[in-house]
């Protein structure tokens, strides 16, 4: 079950709660900011962003009527069933109300435009509490739509303007019941899920169901803000004719330039061919020195003779520079 906090947490109790890595729902939490007593109306919506609007453009998803706002690959794997346009604000945001009122035009959606570029002030303007100092919000724009379920590389903080999203949230391991698509084409940065958006029972992804069981679905109202961490699978629809939502990311275990990610695709690029019994040699190094399930690999000794174990910035930062000397061949 999606566990639920009140909205006027403290911020410092909020940042505890999100150590779990678990989904969180927090109602109302963004109902009284001014962009969301603006989203009253589509037009109120629409002049308060313009208010705002820098005039720079940004890529947006133009859809045919006949996909019902879902976007996604085509029938060849190389290919997509939208095309791209290149837009300005007030110009997405007129297509958006003018799809909104007439169902035989094309639906548009505007994703992921960072506001200190699009709306350079509406984020002072708004201020939200809950997040980190310094995590700036995004804005995503559109009329109903649905996007395939994705993960994120960072902890997200979800919040409904306008319209509703009903997120179906997968934990992350069940990624290998998704059925994945490719890593270095996809639709808007991330893999997607092939099965998830595919038709019941689709004989092509038969574990599937697996996942299925495990789903959580849930739907946001106008104010309302859904806690995400990192990578819990997402597939989000917007099943009003306008919708706004705005979204914030931020890594609250960040503890140097590096990520995660990187590590994988090295770790995919080394150990992926590997013998099976070799890989799971590696396995148990990557547990013992990565995952720590047993604690710290040097606990049986004094703190003073961890090393470059020891947890500093110091060391992190002499590992990173010998991981790079060994790239280059060193």
């Amino acid at each position: 079950m999606l566990r639920e906090i009140a909205a006027d947490i403290p911020p410092a109790d909020f940042a505890e709660a999100r150590r779990a890595c678990q989904p969180i729902m927090l109602r109302g939490a963004a109902a009284a900011l001014p962009v969301t007593r603006a989203a009253a109306s589509i037009e109120g919506l629409c002049r308060y962003l313009c208010h705002f609007d820098s005039g720079r453009t940004a890529q947006a998803f133009v859809g045919d009527p006949a996909i019902g706002g879902r976007y996604a690959y085509g029938e060849q794997p190389d290919g997509f069933n939208f095309a791209r346009e290149t837009l300005g604000l007030a110009a997405a945001l007129d297509r958006i109300a003018r799809a909104a009122a007439a169902s035989d035009q094309p639906s548009v959606y505007c994703g992921s435009l960072p506001a200190e570029d699009h709306l350079p002030g509406f984020a002072e303007a708004n201020p939200l509490p809950l997040v980190p100092q310094g995590v700036l919000p995004r804005l995503w724009i559109g009329n109903a739509s649905t996007i395939a379920c994705h993960y994120d590389r960072f902890d997200n903080l979800a919040c409904v303007i306008a319209g509703e999203r009903r997120f179906t949230l997968y934990p992350p391991d069940a990624i290998g019941d998704l059925y994945i698509g490719p890593i270095d084409h996809t639709m808007a940065g991330q893999p997607v899920s092939l099965a998830a958006t595919a038709a019941p029972q689709d004989p092509r992804y038969p574990r599937f169901a697996a996942a299925q069981a495990r789903a959580l679905t849930v739907t946001l109202h106008p104010g309302d803000a859904l806690y995400l961490p990192k990578l819990w699978w997402h597939q989000v629809e917007a099943t009003a004719p306008f919708n706004l939502l705005m979204n914030y990311w931020w890594d609250d275990f960040a503890s140097g330039p590096d990520s995660p990610y990187t590590a994988l695709l090295l770790a995919m690029t080394t150990l992926a061919e590997r013998p099976p019994p070799e890989r799971a040699a590696w396995r148990a190094f990557f547990d013992h020195y990565a995952f720590r399930r047993d604690g710290h690999p040097l606990a049986h000794l004094p703190p003073e003779r961890h090393g470059i174990l020891a947890d500093s910035r110091e060391n992190r930062g002499r590992i990173r520079a010998f991981v790079m000397q060994l790239l280059r061949g060193g």
